[in-house]
């Protein structure tokens, strides 16, 4: 199975969006129906949130529904500093489409804002519950990442964008060095997706060559999943051409192991069925 790991889709009338404003260049509505003439050979994806209401989850789980089998997973956003955190997280794991929830963390000013004690029910509530954990994240957050999973071993948890590093600005370190020690000394994996937004306009497959050999030597295939992260590759050239360039990128590994990038490890992280 071929499976895009990480998209979004929004309807802008519903208002929850707050940093797409009406100069933002994708500020309209993005649906399933723009989406499906992309994807090629791609039959299966995973549909994330993109704004930190409730409303957005039960938005994302209802096109999910009805998308005729092509949204396998939805990560959903809930509001950790709810009083009643465990329940909600407990009747969410009851949705066999919700996989996984995700804080933006990225738009949080506090780096340790998921190392508060206030944080700890949510976490302990998704670990109970089996579902994972998106962490949409920067490469300052990558030393909090590992205090929380050296604190909560048994939170699955994906490194969204591979933390986005700064490819624009040729900047490697620390983001190397955090993210390889992130992979060495936990289970987190990583979502090879968001590289070409965060590149130059003109990017080139060799602009991001370095970026993904190190994640395929710190993540290894299995621990490594392909993302498109559409509809905001629509910034950086484009759905066919992250594809494309990701094959290029990918051209020297063995059929299986491309296979689990392409498709095999989110099978198994986020339990497509």
């Amino acid at each position: 199975m071929r499976v895009d790991a990480h998209h979004h889709a929004w309807r802008i009338g519903r208002g929850d969006y707050g940093w797409l404003t009406p100069a933002h260049p994708l500020y309209r509505d993005h649906t399933l129906a723009d989406l499906r003439p992309l994807l090629g050979d791609i039959t299966a994806t995973v549909l994330v949130q993109a704004a930190p209401t409730e409303a957005e989850t039960a938005y994302l789980l209802n096109v999910a529904r009805n998308s005729g089998g092509l949204v396998r997973g939805v990560v959903g956003w809930e509001d950790f500093a709810a009083l009643d955190i465990a329940a909600r997280i407990a009747a969410y794991a009851q949705e066999t489409l919700l996989k996984g929830l995700r804080p933006m963390l990225q738009n949080i000013r506090d780096t340790g804002w998921i190392l508060q004690a206030t944080q700890r029910p949510a976490l302990a509530a998704i670990e109970a519950a089996g579902l994972r954990f998106d962490a949409m994240v920067q490469p300052r957050h990558l030393p909090a990442l590992l205090g929380l999973c050296a604190r909560h071993p048994d939170l699955k948890l994906v490194v969204d964008h591979a933390a986005r590093p700064a490819i624009a600005a040729g900047t490697f370190q620390p983001w190397a060095d955090d993210i390889a020690r992130l992979a060495r000394e936990t289970g987190a994996f990583c979502k090879l997706s968001g590289l070409a937004t965060e590149a130059a306009p003109d990017w080139q497959p060799d602009d991001l060559r370095r970026y993904v050999d190190h994640l395929l030597d710190c993540f290894g295939p299995t621990r490594l999943m392909w993302g498109s992260d559409w509809p905001m590759v629509g910034l950086a050239g484009g759905y066919a051409r992250w594809h494309d360039a990701t094959l290029d990128l990918l051209r020297d590994l063995r059929d299986a192991d491309r296979d689990a990038i392409l498709g095999g490890t989110a099978t198994t992280f986020y339990g497509l069925v």
